[in-house]
């Protein structure tokens, strides 16, 4: 692939990231760590398409049915909701930041991380006129896009209020990643029991989650509060672990739509919701308030590992707690 390279090349050491035209000649960044993991993000919505590991195994489910042809977005992957989570406020949908077309930043201001990466792409968005119509502040978002050291995908969000007339403003946000998954009746989602929810099929009405981890046999479209750093989804059949470790987010939405829904979105396959899963890092109960030069920050990291057994069954103890 031909393109334009984002940072010297520096030997195979240091990975690679470049420039390329993807789908419908809409232009994408492919990540490549020297260990054989890779994501590919493209510039419209700074949308992550692809996550795969070092065997090549794609780890994100985008739709076969996915339109990529501005202004939809793109259906699967990683959309970024922001400033607005679904149908929480004015804004359409989601916001409008996963239907904008975002720069790349050669010149960030400094991240602190605490990982090593060294193969990573910077985006930025600001605000077009057509957006200050429906949502009137100046912001600067940055999100960088990073591939790990063990081949875990990293999305660090900063959100700055750049408003020169001293006025706040107030935003909700998510990471709303699709996970792929082998079979959604043979996953496991550990890390949420017991949690309250605010649950979308029931007009949002609040409940407490049972001591059980989650399985899935019917439509779910929940948003959880106050939920720990670190949530695992055990997926049987693969053998594979997804663990989300999330900064800044406290709530965690899980979604997935079922057959019925399924078949009414045009832009998903009938039969792909057995193939996915949504576990999204958010913040949305609370939504996130900035004073003129405050910033908030809102990380996601994404490994996948080999799930452990213990007497015939899935151990999520170790992933979720360490041991």
């Amino acid at each position: 692939m031909s393109g334009e390279k984002l940072t010297p090349s520096s030997g195979a050491s240091s990975g690679s990231v470049d420039v390329v035209k993807g789908i419908n000649g809409l232009d994408k960044v492919v990540l490549r760590d020297p260990r054989g993991s890779s994501a590919e993000v493209y510039l419209y919505g700074a949308h992550v398409t692809s996550w795969k590991n070092d065997h090549g195994e794609e780890l994100l489910f985008v739709s076969n049915k996915a339109i990529f042809k501005p202004p939809k977005p793109i259906r699967g992957g990683i959309p970024i909701c922001f400033p607005q989570f679904s149908n929480l406020g004015p804004l359409d949908g989601h916001g409008f930041a996963r239907i904008r077309f975002w720069s790349i930043d050669n010149n960030p201001p400094p991240l602190q991380t605490n990982t090593s990466s060294k193969t990573f792409v910077d985006l930025i968005l600001k605000p077009s006129e057509e957006d200050a119509r429906v949502w009137p502040h100046s912001y600067e978002y940055r999100l960088r896009v990073a591939l790990g050291p063990a081949g875990e995908l990293l999305l660090t969000s900063r959100v700055r209020n750049t408003n020169a007339d001293g006025k706040p403003f107030s935003f909700t946000f998510a990471y709303h990643t699709y996970f792929s998954v082998s079979d959604i009746s043979e996953v496991r989602v550990e890390g949420l029991e017991t949690l309250d929810y605010l649950d979308n099929l029931q007009h949002r009405e609040r409940f407490t989650e049972q001591g059980d981890a989650l399985t899935f046999e019917s439509e779910v479209d929940k948003i959880y509060l106050s939920t720990p750093t670190k949530i695992a989804i055990l997926d049987h059949e693969k053998k594979r672990t997804f663990v989300v470790r999330k900064e800044g987010l406290p709530d965690a939405v899980v979604w997935n739509p079922w057959d019925k829904k399924a078949k009414a979105m045009a832009d998903f396959g009938d039969e792909e919701y057995k193939f996915m899963l949504c576990v999204e890092g958010a913040a949305i109960e609370k939504p996130i308030a900035l004073k003129p030069g405050e910033e908030w920050r809102g990380r996601l990291e994404l490994s996948a590992v080999p799930s452990s057994y213990c007497s015939g069954q899935l151990d999520p103890h170790k992933v979720l707690h360490g041991i």
